[in-house]
């Protein structure tokens, strides 16, 4: 009998060395049109997952749910069956004016103001993507003429507090480019676990744009968002097969 990850519900029979992390199990969805024999593997609670191929490489895609929390048991259980390069495909509210609906932040680091990077070491500790993974992604959206940014994100654990006004505004000011809650999280347990990790974000609501309406825009199918989230998905499987490459080319010096 195969061993199961207790969340997640896959073994290292379902691995592979790549896989892509939405939050929404909805998301699995979009990204299963761009993958040939995409198969449901799991669904348990707010994780959903398929494997599929894309151009020949195996690929998982694996929601994470919403939150740092439920990110860092995902991050943590794929690499326990030996999922070894991850990139989360997510969405962000912009903190600076220029960046419009569906434009892409492609994560240089991450501001910890969140609870489970905390958990795992004090908070000093950087939250940064692997360089190498970073750079493919960074080429293929400037190959592909995608809209993108290359910035700092905000990982929060909540939209709700009586500061957020305040709060968006500070960060702006420091530079910071955009607001999720999922990748200081991926950033920090990635770098302790050895995985390489990575993160595309899609604008979904503009600086001091309305949250609820942009985000019930996003849902139901404003153009941009969804293109946006398209150009996300294929800069992320591209990534993965310049990576592939790379490794082969390595193998072979």
């Amino acid at each position: 009998m195969k061993e199961l990850q207790p969340h997640i519900r896959l073994s290292k029979e379902d691995s592979a060395k790549y896989a892509i992390l939405p939050g929404d199990p909805g998301r699995i969805d979009h990204i299963k049109m761009f993958l040939t024999d995409a198969k449901e593997i799991a669904y348990n609670r707010e994780i959903r997952s398929i494997s599929g191929y894309y151009k020949g490489i195996k690929v998982l895609a694996v929601s994470t749910g919403m939150g740092g929390a439920s990110t860092g048991i995902v991050v943590e259980e794929l690499h326990n069956i030996g999922v070894s390069n991850m990139i989360r495909i997510g969405s962000c509210g912009a903190l600076v004016p220029k960046m419009k609906l569906g434009d892409l932040l492609l994560v240089n680091g991450a501001v910890r103001d969140e609870g489970t990077s905390k958990a795992y070491i004090e908070n000093s500790f950087p939250a940064i993507p692997d360089t190498d993974l970073l750079l493919k992604i960074i080429q293929v959206a400037k190959t592909g003429k995608i809209p993108y940014y290359i910035g700092m994100a905000r990982s929060h654990d909540s939209f709700y507090t009586d500061r957020e006004e305040e709060i968006d505004s500070y960060w702006s000011k420091k530079g910071v480019m955009g607001a999720d809650m999922e990748t200081a999280a991926l950033f920090v347990i990635g770098s302790l676990r050895g995985i390489k990790t990575a993160s595309i974000l899609n604008t979904v609501v503009e600086y001091k744009g309305n949250l609820t309406e942009d985000i019930n825009s996003y849902v139901d199918g404003e153009l941009s968002v969804k293109q946006g989230e398209k150009n996300e998905i294929q800069v992320a499987l591209e990534a993965f097969v310049s990576e592939e490459l790379s490794e082969k080319e390595r193998l072979n010096e």
